[in-house]
């Protein structure tokens, strides 16, 4: 039953929002994906899986298909690790199915989604592979199957890489503690194994996708627009900071900086500088100095650089105005000659005003608490390290990996928004349900044959 629930709230998800909803970045995507060229802001895997999607049916539609297949085939994944089921796992099936992060987010448009979507199904892959490893055909599937979500997810977000070491520590640690012969070994091999492959095929995908990126800028432009705000930001906390390499470089920029950048800053997105970013964008050499300056204020102040990324990463992990953190978007909206290149026009129907308003109803509450889905994630890493059954440890290794990508945004934050930590939430709800179902429906994994020894599922 729940597995029909997941399923179910799958299936409404579905008639709920198709076509979807895009927002202004999808529109963008989705245009590049059609085209065929790349613009590098975003990373391309999303603007090429949009293409294929466009290609087969107009539209973000089968994209969105996909995520809500990821999600839903995950959850159910590792339900079904139980061997009883049990009702609390059924009510609390039934209850997560109509939080907004399994009934609306997934027909997102968005490559958080995606890379929260394919983390969590290929983590969920090495859980069942751990169940099935005595079967060699099942157990190299799988493995397949994890190895190729995970190299997606890695492609998904600048910063989704973190998910490849996890999942190779879990396919060497599953190995070891499955194998009944030199089982060290066994382990090295298929960690390390499973690490070079997928260190390999994103490298050669992303190689592949870069090559039809025109101009190779677009990662420059977003480290400048980091440092940028940075710099801002610590003269916002210090006002008589000392920046002599500015001072001494580009005294236009200074002034700059600490006029115009200072008056448009604010902890919660950096949107308010893109007039300033616009006029640095006209001195091509003010990158370097740029570069410098953020260095030297690590260097020589580290404390107020610290206080920067706390400030910053507090408005992205704690929310503490969840309104102005997009909490969700519906509709269709995008850059106009990108919507005219789609024959797409500006969408906000009675549906997508209703579902908006469902989802910000739960605004007062902790289902859009970082925070709280944290500590479930980090008390259940606990718990799951210290029982360590062989799909255990494929759940608490997509847990770590949600609490580090979580933790790289206290260095990379530049907004709050709330789909930024969409995977650390979706993680935590993944693992809730496969704790209820394990933990209350008794053993693991299917029911032992003839050659499987007493309890090892046990």
């Amino acid at each position: 039953m729940a597995a029909a629930i997941i399923a179910l709230g799958a299936g409404a998800t579905l008639v709920l929002n198709l076509p979807g909803h895009l927002s202004y970045d999808s529109v963008a995507q989705l245009a590049e994906g059609r085209e065929g060229v790349y613009s590098g802001v975003h990373p391309p895997v999303m603007s090429w899986l949009l293409g294929l999607a466009d290609a087969v049916r107009p539209g973000a539609a089968l994209f969105v298909v996909f995520d809500t297949l990821l999600i839903a085939g995950a959850l159910i994944a590792l339900v079904s690790l139980a061997r009883r089921p049990s009702w609390p796992t059924t009510v609390l099936a039934g209850a997560l199915a109509a939080v907004p992060q399994l009934l609306i987010f997934p027909a997102i448009v968005w490559k958080d989604v995606l890379f929260a979507a394919s983390a969590t199904a290929g983590f969920a892959c090495l859980a069942q592979a751990a169940v099935w490893w005595r079967g060699a055909a099942k157990r190299y599937a799988l493995l397949g199957l994890a190895l190729a979500l995970l190299t997606l997810a890695a492609l998904a977000r600048q910063n989704g890489a973190v998910v490849l070491p996890f999942g190779a520590v879990a396919a060497g640690w599953i190995a070891a503690v499955s194998e009944g012969r030199a089982p060290r070994r066994r382990g090295r091999i298929h960690g390390i194994g499973f690490l070079a492959a997928g260190a390999a095929s994103s490298m050669i995908a992303a190689n592949a996708l870069n090559a039809r990126i025109p101009s190779s800028g677009a990662l420059d432009q977003q480290w400048e627009s980091l440092q940028t705000y940075d710099i801002v930001a610590a003269i916002s906390l210090d006002p008589r900071l000392d920046l002599r390499v500015l001072a001494s470089r580009s005294p236009w920029l200074e002034r700059l900086l600490k006029t115009d950048g200072v008056a448009a800053y604010s902890p919660v997105r950096i949107n308010g500088l893109g007039p300033t970013l616009d006029r640095m964008a006209t001195h091509p050499q003010v990158a370097r100095i740029v570069a410098d300056q953020w260095s030297e204020i690590i260097r020589r102040h580290p404390l107020l650089y610290l206080r920067v990324r706390a400030r910053a990463f507090e408005w992205v992990f704690l929310t503490p105005a969840i309104g102005d953190c997009v909490p969700i978007y519906t509709g269709l909206d995008g850059p106009p000659e990108e919507m005219q290149s789609l024959g797409l026009g500006r969408r906000q129907t009675g549906m997508d005003r209703a579902l908006a308003g469902y989802a910000l109803a739960f605004t007062p509450t902790p289902v859009y608490a970082h925070g709280l889905y944290g500590a479930v994630g980090l008390v259940l890493l606990i718990g799951l390290l210290r029982r360590r059954r062989a799909p255990d440890i494929a759940v608490a290794a997509m847990l770590a990996s949600a609490i580090v990508f979580a933790l790289s945004f206290a260095v990379i934050s530049i907004a709050c928004d709330y789909r930024y930590l969409y995977y650390l939430d979706l993680a935590a709800i993944a693992a809730s349900l496969y704790a209820a179902a394990t933990w209350l429906g008794g053993p693991i994994g299917p029911p032992p044959g003839p050659t499987d020894e007493a309890g090892f599922f046990a």
